[in-house]
């Protein structure tokens, strides 16, 4: 078996017959899994240790720019470079998305209740999102990535994202559904937008388990990111600062989260793929240094965190290392690419996609 990492040079297929070798789950060599073995080597490596120290750092750097933002906003007054700021603060906001992100995985903290804690005190106080709602359809999300009828983050609600989800298209989708490779990234500049609608949304619903204290949050959080803006701006540079604060913290977050599985194989219902390879063939990493990983907060390692959800973020470089060679040896086929190339796979995916739709299909 060959010992050195595989690195496709093309994304893998929008789907896969059944009868494909790795569409089945492989049978027992007497050692377990192959899941169960890559875990080993995980866990000997010491990769799922809580990383307190580095959790502590990114915290604190977060909240100094979340705070830092505000002051700053009182300190240059009414001008509009207030605008460049709305733009950085974006950021801040996106990273604060990020650490709910790691929290809710608990990666941060080993037990349940100080995750949920966290959880809601950066996702509903200072973003602006609900915890519980958000969970719920990441936690969907992962158990059936990039699944047709499962994965709520493939849902044809606006964009199609399989020719099957095409031609079964109608009302708002399918007309975006023509242009949609030309409309996706304008999209994202309404997704802040989209984000707190769902999150009050969901407060009505059986999704959010504390409704009365995530609604509460969410009431503080926007009574004092709206109060704030306009006691430091005059109405229409307040106005402007938050058309682009939300809009670009739309497109950070969409350009994050897109890369990971937009565009990479969509499983059907008559697929049977074992955990191991389900998770790897639905997923893409996004190759990258010390800069790209705390942009994106570690999501470019989208195998190795769809593999161990809980592993802290400073130990997915290592094993992505291990993974690569891992399924090298199995014949798995693992992809990784650049950042600007995953979107331009992810443009020209929805681009196909949408062609049953073009031809009247």
């Amino acid at each position: 078996m060959p010992t050195q990492p595989v690195t496709m040079t093309k994304a893998v297929p929008e789907t896969l017959p059944a009868t494909a070798p790795h569409a089945t789950a492989p049978q027992p060599d007497g050692l377990g899994s192959d899941f169960a073995q890559l875990s080993r080597r995980i866990a000997a490596e010491g990769l799922l240790d809580r990383r307190p120290g580095y959790y502590t750092v990114r915290a604190g750097l977060v909240l100094a720019g979340f705070i830092g933002g505000f002051y700053a906003m009182f300190a240059l007054g009414d001008t509009w470079w207030q605008l460049g700021l709305a733009a950085a603060m974006s950021v801040v906001f996106a990273q604060v998305g990020l650490m709910t992100h790691d929290l809710a995985h608990r990666q941060v903290f080993s037990r349940r209740l100080p995750s949920e804690a966290g959880g809601r005190i950066a996702a509903n106080l200072l973003m602006g999102m609900s915890y519980g709602w958000w969970m719920n359809k990441h936690t969907r999300h992962h158990a059936n990535p990039n699944h047709e009828t499962r994965d709520p983050d493939v849902s044809p609600d606006l964009v199609v994202w399989s020719q099957r989800q095409a031609r079964q298209a109608s009302g708002l989708a399918r007309f975006i559904g023509r242009r949609q490779a030309y409309l996706f990234f304008p999209l994202l500049l309404l997704e802040g937008l989209n984000l707190s609608f769902n999150s009050f949304r969901a407060l009505r619903g059986p999704v959010v388990k504390r409704p009365l204290l995530e609604g509460a949050l969410l009431v503080v959080h926007f009574a004092a990111y709206f109060g704030l803006v306009f006691a430091a701006l005059p109405f229409g540079k307040a106005v402007a600062f938050l058309a682009v604060h939300q809009a670009l913290l739309g497109v950070y977050l969409g350009c994050v989260f897109a890369p990971n599985h937009k565009g990479m194989l969509m499983v059907t219902p008559e697929m049977r793929l074992d955990f191991l390879r389900r998770q790897v063939l639905t997923s893409r990493n996004v190759r990258g240094n010390a800069v790209l990983d705390s942009v994106m907060g570690g999501l470019n390692y989208q195998v190795e965190h769809h593999l161990f959800p809980s592993m802290p973020t400073p130990a997915l470089r290592r094993a992505a290392r291990i993974t690569r060679e891992f399924c090298a040896e199995k014949g798995i086929p693992y992809y990784e690419t650049g950042l600007l190339r995953s979107y331009r796979e992810i443009l020209a995916h929805l681009h196909r996609t949408g062609e049953p739709i073009r031809s009247g299909g």
